[in-house]
């Protein structure tokens, strides 16, 4: 809340905050692959201390201390006594579907895929979202997000089923390059979606603080226990490694906590619609840093693919837009003819 505060004290447009949110999430994945190229520089003992796993771990324990210092305050008991068993349960569920198995997915995908294809794949989240908000939660949804949504789909589709090159493509070579990355990558959209819709659905009425504070603590945990029995014992035998501090300590809050309290920031001062039209712009924003840290360029299948995806994100944000347009006109017809109707009384009664 202090972070929050802070930001909107300084008088800056809700959209700068938006735009700096984006541009640290885009980043996140080209930063964390660096480090760990970074750490490959500085083995011990045949070990890289900034390993993906150690990355996950360390940086969420750095940003757990900063949303302590933050929300702290919100964690007293009577506050956490407000909160119903059934709401804590699915904050446990959301909490380590959306805080342990999805980022677990996503870190192991980025060790054995390109971060372009984690990138474009993930943008199967958007319209499982929209799915799930439609079948579950009974939201209406226009013809143009259908639409959208569909060719999000199709987009993500051709970046895992057309080859890497143009003379592959013509030789019919290489189709359906869905590797392991590309699985998991898929499974954690499906993981994020379904953690999104349970804290609508559910949680709508915690407090920020509380939730980010439980899900990253109790994300971290599972994480952990998780690595220990997938990877054994000394998995994390370098998490105390200095060198792997030095750099978690600025990965942790920047990406976590200012990315975080950046977005809350600018949804504050911003439209939904305008929120929503920003953030459509994350997948672009990645591919760009992927080519400027990492160096990758896009294949003719990301090329492809992220241009149908674009043009799904279009007419998604078209959809939104014309919801938005089509509530505010209903809104004001609804004004003026209860306007009209105590107009008519008055004018009723002074007869």
């Amino acid at each position: 809340m202090q972070i929050s505060r802070f930001l909107l004290i300084r008088k800056l447009p809700g959209q700068f905050y938006l735009w700096c949110a984006i541009i640290i999430f885009g980043a996140a994945n080209s930063v964390t692959r660096k480090l760990t190229e970074i750490g490959a520089e500085k083995y011990v003992n045949g070990r890289n201390p900034i390993s993906l796993c150690n990355v996950l771990f360390v940086g969420n324990i750095c940003a757990l201390l900063v949303l302590l210092i933050v929300y702290g305050q919100q964690c007293r008991l009577s506050r956490l006594q407000q909160i119903s068993q059934n709401q804590w349960l699915y904050l446990t569920i959301a909490s380590i579907i959306g805080g342990a198995l999805a980022p677990g997915l996503i870190f192991q995908a980025l060790a054995i895929t390109d971060v372009n294809n984690v990138v474009l794949i993930g943008r199967l989240e958007p319209p499982l979202i929209l799915a799930f908000s439609f079948w579950l939660l009974r939201e209406r949804v226009n013809f143009w997000e259908i639409i959208g949504a569909i060719a999000s789909f199709f987009g993500v589709f051709l970046t895992i089923s057309l080859p890497s090159n143009i003379q592959n493509m013509v030789e019919m070579k290489d189709l359906f390059n869905f590797g392991t990355g590309e699985i998991l990558t898929a499974i954690a959209s499906v993981a994020l979606a379904a953690s999104t819709i349970i804290s609508k659905k559910k949680l709508s009425r915690v407090p920020l603080g509380i939730y980010s504070i439980y899900r990253t603590v109790l994300g971290t945990i599972i994480f952990f226990f998780l690595a220990l029995i997938l990877y054994g014992q000394n998995h994390f035998i370098d998490i105390f490694s200095p060198f792997l501090w030095k750099w978690m300590l600025i990965y942790g809050p920047v990406i976590v906590v200012v990315g975080q309290s950046c977005w809350v920031t600018g949804l504050r001062a911003t439209s939904v619609a305008q929120a929503s039209l920003i953030g459509s712009f994350t997948p672009i924003i990645a591919v760009v840093v992927a080519y400027l840290i990492l160096g990758e360029a896009p294949t003719f299948a990301q090329y492809v693919g992220g241009v149908v995806i674009l043009l799904g994100i279009i007419l998604s944000q078209f959809g939104i837009s014309r919801k938005q347009w089509l509530q505010a006109q209903q809104s004001q017809n609804d004004s003026i003819a209860k306007l009209k109707e105590v107009e008519s009384e008055i004018g009723f009664k002074g007869m």
